[in-house]
């Protein structure tokens, strides 16, 4: 197997140029992950649209990307998510299947879920093992055995099909002394025992054909080929959708001026029976923030009920904008005293969501609620809410099915008070509705201001108004030297003297072409109800910056180690330098008191700069608050509650492996590009929308 290289570059560039450059990033990787998609999928429109899918979903997540993982890495994550969906919902039949390794694709399709994937990831992708139970979320024990049980599955199908009779007891071990990193007790124990059991010689060496099949699947697949349109047609669809985007902006100013007489209208009925709305829906409505909606005439107030084994769920309203469609459900175990959510993956689907729903845009997430007094009064019965895709149209009716429910945990540690993986309880059936809905209009604000952050400039541009949320549209400057804004965290707007917090996953980029030299973001926050506002005062909260402060160290494998370096204020040890295969380069900085970075941007050049194949990190840290009381691993502490979190790296480990196998890397030098780090801030900004 040819473990897959971990470029060591910067994603920053991909950051600052949007869209573009990802289009390009998965044109220099087509093949890999074509080869990739294929293990899923058999034909090229499935191909185009998994490609499309993954592009978009890269560009919307690419701000979360903290570099935990390589780039490449976490890319892949979002690619094999696409796969599955696809491959679950696909209609389409196989109809473009290489005919060279059709036999193998074949074979492939017949391997169970982790099975298939196990063996896909190593041998197809061709990346390591650990990095493979990383992306499928198991163990490395688990990912052996789930190898072992693909092989040996796929003898079945590519070979004589006869069954495996050597002992059981041994089976766990086959991989790692194959692969020569067998402990070498075991490995005496193992050939001791294969040397007196015949049954053992055969199933070893047959595994090992298969074994070696795969091995070479890597090179064999290097000639596998990719339509030479096919990366232009998934280019088109992307300039397809951006007119598409630009189409619908033109006409949506050209309703501003409409709506605003609509609104002008509305809002002097209002002045007549505004007042009995208000007294008739405190009365008759317990959800305080569907009340709200329903006041002030936002929303549809609903009664559509159904019940399957006991369990009764009722949709009691939903609101709709060109942000979302927000569902209003209450869910009663008849039969016992349990409390349901909606389970927020797999849980619900909206039949006709493709006639009548907008896909440019993403549903937001809905936390459970268990502080409000409505789920409190109740041990069977829970109030909530889900978010949808906005409405292509002024209104329709959402074929909405639920079929799976989530049961709380009131003891859980969650803050949510969903359990932990190994104990989720469920409680499936088939709930359907019919949910008529009218999309309400939005108000936008031009916005003509700048600030500063930390010395980088930042413009606000616009400010939307929606029933269901507000948005605050921004931009950041990119082109000066030395310093970058990577996230740009905000506290909370206020109008009128209310105020409303931000979303609590940030900001998302936005696809805008006016000007290359700023980045353009978007952040949510909760809806203002009935607010006119004159002026907005913004609140931020966090920066995370990239500073550029090139250091290069060199490296002298005759010298003893650890040896220390000062950097940015802070004495840095490089703890070991080991040559061999792999070659281990250690560096570590454990003093947190008022240090200048959290983590170091470097990368590690060889005497031979062309025999470096790989470099794959492991790091550890420690979250530090705003008094500097540190919180390690083991600490149990929601994130949210820790005053101005910090998180300081205090070891990376790297490890340096050749081109070729065998090949020793001999480190030269370390390049010390600049550091991440964290500010928090008290700025306020006063715009006026006058």
């Amino acid at each position: 197997m040819i473990p897959a290289k971990i470029d060591p570059i910067s994603i920053t560039p991909i950051r600052e140029k949007g869209v573009g450059t990802i289009v390009d990033w998965f044109d220099q990787h087509k093949h890999s992950f074509y080869t990739l998609g294929w293990s899923y999928l058999n034909n090229q429109q499935e191909m185009e649209e998994l490609f499309y899918r993954s592009i978009i979903k890269v560009h919307k997540e690419l701000p979360r990307f903290k570099g935990e993982t390589s780039f490449e890495t976490w890319v892949t994550s979002i690619f094999i998510h696409a796969c599955r969906e696809l491959s679950d919902n696909s209609s389409l039949k196989a109809s473009e299947e290489s005919e060279q390794h059709k036999d193998l694709f074949k074979a492939l399709d017949q391997l169970k879920g982790y099975e298939k994937e196990a063996v896909v990831l190593t041998y197809v992708k061709g990346i390591s093992q650990e990095e493979a139970a990383q992306l499928l979320q198991v163990s490395v024990e688990k990912m052996k055995e789930l190898l072992f049980s693909g092989i040996q599955s796929l003898r079945k199908e590519m070979g004589d099909g006869t069954p495996y009779n050597g002992c059981k007891e041994y089976h766990k071990d086959y991989i790692d002394y194959l692969e020569r990193t067998l402990d070498r007790s075991k490995k005496i124990g193992l050939e001791i025992h294969i040397f007196h059991c015949q049954d053992c010689q055969e199933d070893l060496a047959a595994f090992q054909d298969v074994m070696l099949t795969m091995s070479n699947l890597y090179e064999r697949l290097e000639d596998f080929h990719v339509p030479t349109d096919f990366m232009e047609n998934v280019k088109a669809r992307l300039a397809e959708k951006e007119k598409h985007r630009q189409q619908k902006n033109k006409k949506r100013k050209k309703m501003s001026i409409v709506l605003a007489y609509v609104i002008a209208i509305l809002i002097g009925i209002e002045v007549f029976t505004g007042l009995f709305s208000n007294v008739y829906y405190t009365w008759t409505e317990e959800d305080q923030e569907l009340r709200a909606f329903l006041q002030q005439d936002l929303g549809e107030r609903l009664n559509l009920e159904a019940e399957s084994d006991g369990v009764k769920i009722k949709i009691k309203g939903a609101v709709a904008d060109d942000v979302q469609t927000l569902v209003f459900y209450e869910i009663e175990d008849t039969a016992e005293d349990n409390q349901y959510v909606i389970e927020p993956q797999e849980g619900f689907s909206v039949e006709n969501e493709h006639e009548i729903m907008n896909s440019e845009t993403y549903p937001r997430y809905y936390p459970p609620d268990l502080k409000s007094n409505e789920n409190n009064k109740e041990k069977n019965v829970y109030r909530g809410k889900v978010g949808l895709l906005p409405l292509k149209s002024d209104n329709g009716t959402i074929k909405f099915k639920i079929t799976k429910l989530q049961k709380l945990n009131r003891d859980s540690s969650d803050k949510n008070g969903l359990r932990a993986n190994e104990n989720i309880e469920y409680n499936t059936g088939v709930w359907n509705f019919e949910i008529p809905v009218t999309k309400k209009p939005s108000i936008e604000y031009a916005l003509d201001q700048e600030t500063e952050v930390e010395g980088i400039p930042v413009r606000f541009d616009k400010l939307i108004i929606a029933p269901t949320a507000t948005i605050l549209q921004y931009a950041i400057n990119n082109e000066r030297p030395g310093k970058r804004i990577d996230v740009l965290n905000f506290d909370s707007l206020e109008v009128n003297n209310k105020k409303v917090k931000a979303d609590m996953y940030g900001s998302t980029f936005m696809d805008s072409h006016q000007d290359m030299n700023w980045t353009t973001l978007k952040t949510h926050f909760d809806p203002f109800i009935e607010e006119k506002p004159k002026e907005v005062i913004v609140q931020f909260e966090s920066v995370n910056l990239t500073v550029d402060d090139n250091k290069n160290i060199e490296l002298d494998i005759t010298q003893k180690y650890p040896q220390t370096f000062q950097y940015a204020g802070s004495k840095i040890s490089i703890d070991k330098l080991e040559v061999g295969e792999p070659t281990i380069v250690v560096i570590s900085n454990y003093e947190i008191e008022n240090r200048a970075y959290e983590a170091l941007n470097f990368n590690i050049l060889s005497e031979d700069e062309n025999n470096l194949g790989s470099m794959e990190m492991n790091s550890e840290g420690v979250l530090v608050d705003k008094n500097g009381v540190e919180y390690g691993n083991g600490a149990i502490v929601p994130y949210e509650k820790i005053e101005q979190p910090r998180y300081f790296l205090t070891v990376q480990s790297m490890e340096l492996r050749g081109i070729n196998t065998g090949e020793k890397v001999i480190p030269k030098r370390l390049e010390i590009y600049g550091y991440n780090t964290t500010k928090y801030l008290d700025d306020v900004v006063k715009i006026s929308l006058e």
